[in-house]
């Protein structure tokens, strides 16, 4: 009996699991857990050279899905030349909401994050945590960049680079 292919998932294809950005579909496989058979999708990520199964039931619901469309890609972009919204709130709580974006997945979210946390030359220095989130946000639009235009991480992060510096 063939696996079925919910969500119209392929072996092969680039997909967005929230919490950790983009990965492949490597496998589709059947499991016997606790005596019921569950078909899993294995996703690897390779940056973070870690393989996550998620039961197909489930992809849906954890908001795992396929590469944004173009036109989110230019939404997101178009984020990028925009003024930063920094929010007069603690520290903590932007994090928190900075994280919050990060994870939920959402191109254009992560696009405000970039935005939001970019620094100019002239600019003064990004704490640590500020960058962390930064680079965090800019990695995982990157990584998304670079498999829908299929191109190599650091060409993306370039590209992104220079949309903002262009703003």
């Amino acid at each position: 009996m063939p696996i079925a292919k919910p969500l119209g998932f392929e072996v092969g294809d680039y997909v967005v699991y929230p919490k950790h950005g983009v990965g492949r579909v490597v496998e589709l496989q059947r499991s016997e857990i606790a005596g019921s058979i569950l078909e899993l999708f294995v996703l690897r990520f390779e940056k973070e050279r870690m393989t996550l199964r998620v039961p197909t039931n489930k992809a849906e619901a954890v908001g795992m899905r396929k590469l944004s469309s173009q036109a989110t890609l230019t939404e997101a972009l178009t984020t990028l030349k925009g003024k930063p919204r920094i929010k007069r709130t603690m520290w903590s709580r932007r994090a928190q909401e900075y994280e919050a974006k990060i994870n939920s997945g959402d191109l254009v979210s992560i696009a405000e994050v970039v935005r939001d946390l970019h620094r100019a030359e002239d600019q003064p220095e990004q704490s640590y945590s500020e960058r962390q989130i930064y680079e965090a946000a800019i990695g995982r639009l990157a990584r998304e960049l670079a498999a829908m235009e299929n191109i190599d991480e650091p060409a993306a992060q370039l590209k992104i680079e220079q949309v903002l510096k262009a703003a």
